[in-house]
């Protein structure tokens, strides 16, 4: 069986052309191991890089098994914005087969979420809490699920999911298929996975936690108060679409106001803004009226840009498995990217956590005046280290 093709995995004929009208020419490793075993109705655990086509990957089987047998889909994913995302890949399959969809997420109509639930679509996404709130209304029942899709599972667990998703499956026919994607898989997730499916084919391109292999990383060592004139630097020393990340709201909302402040054009996502607004950021951010759009972690798995050229972690994630999430917004889809992440100098330990996950030792450099490490993460703790300007540079380098 050869990668180079769709042509080859068992898909239907009519799917096929729809890829083929789509652009879609060869399938990417997470999809061609994924989608005959989907195919067979087997349940699958799922490991890739974030932007390598998992939605496809369980895409394609769901409308293809859909259209054969009884029942409906469910796809649960941690935030709002991955959900419109997915449900806008999935459409550009289904619909032609009289498949609808429909989406069930926070901050949006309950009303016309009922509407839509009263037509009866044959694909449900959604968010676990907006789920369960029409379960409790008796607007949904879940009885008639048959294939169970788990996306960005470990980001569910590590947002407190992990209760609303055992109600969820526990009010799931027994006899489904289930999928289960993710960019990391710890070892706890695997273990409650399991518990709920039948003998799952384990799908693993990339061990968990590799970042895309396209991305070219730099740390740099600053004092908290010189971010916001560094940030400015890196703007403008790197041109094309940029995300910035943010630890919380109210950092992101102050970093997008001082960016408009100064004529730059930025648009920002995070849990103050209203759906409306997260979408009219978003839209704005794809269309070209933003270059950047400043984000905390709700976007780290729901956005879906082309070509983000830039990646700027303005603050270190919480934890090292949302790094690999953040800087997967760039590189995405065998293109180059760029990431770079600001440490302030008693973040050595979090550098080393991001470095031992993702099993890459990064180029760290430090701003003249601002203090360092102690000694580089990836060095023996015995050892410290001393700077020398890069010649250049405004940047010192590690040694």
């Amino acid at each position: 069986m050869t990668t180079d093709s769709f042509h080859n995995l068992g898909i239907s004929h009519e799917i096929l052309t729809i890829l083929d009208q789509l652009h879609f020419k060869t399938p990417t490793p997470i999809q061609h191991q994924s989608i005959p075993a989907g195919l067979a109705g087997k349940d699958i655990i799922g490991i890739a890089q974030t932007g390598t086509g998992k939605t496809l990957a369980f895409g394609i089987p769901m409308v293809q098994r859909l259209q054969t047998i009884a029942g409906r889909g469910l796809i649960l994913l941690p935030t709002r914005e991955l959900a419109l995302q997915v449900n806008e890949m999935i459409q550009k399959i289904a619909r032609s087969f009289g498949i609808s969809s429909t989406v069930l997420i926070g901050g949006e109509s309950m009303f016309h979420q009922i509407n839509a639930l009263r037509r009866r679509p044959r694909i449900l996404v959604a968010t676990p809490g907006r789920l369960i709130d029409h379960m409790q209304q008796k607007f949904v029942t879940l009885e008639e699920v048959s294939i169970l899709v788990l996306d960005e599972a470990d980001r569910m667990f590590d947002m407190g999911f992990a209760p609303q998703i055992n109600q969820i499956i526990r009010r799931l026919p027994t006899d489904r298929q289930t999928l289960l994607y993710s960019a990391t898989m710890p070892h706890a997730i695997v273990n409650i996975a399991t518990a709920h499916m039948k003998l799952p084919v384990r799908v693993e391109v990339a061990p968990s936690g590799t970042a895309a292999e396209n991305v070219e990383h730099e740390i740099i060592v600053v004092e908290k108060e010189a971010k916001q004139p560094l940030l400015e630097t890196v703007l403008r020393e790197n041109q094309g679409t940029v995300l910035v990340f943010s630890r919380t709201k109210i950092g992101a909302r102050k970093i997008c106001r001082n960016l408009n402040f100064k004529g730059y054009r930025a648009g920002e996502i995070h849990a103050d803004r209203s759906q409306a607004q997260r979408k009219q950021a978003l839209a704005g951010f794809k269309n070209g009226r933003y270059r950047i759009l400043v984000a905390t972690d709700i976007a780290a798995r729901g956005i879906d840009v082309k070509d983000i050229a830039l990646v700027i972690n303005f603050d270190l994630p919480d934890n090292s498995e949302d790094y690999v999430h953040r800087i997967g917004r760039t590189g995405r889809a065998g293109r180059e990217g760029k990431a770079i992440s600001f440490a302030t100098p008693d973040q050595k330990w979090d550098v080393r956590d991001i470095e031992k996950l993702i099993r890459k030792t990064l180029k760290i450099v430090s701003l003249p005046g601002s203090s360092s490490f102690i000694e580089h993460a990836a060095k023996p703790a015995s050892r410290t280290r001393s700077f020398r300007p890069r010649r250049g540079s405004r940047f010192r380098k590690f040694r």
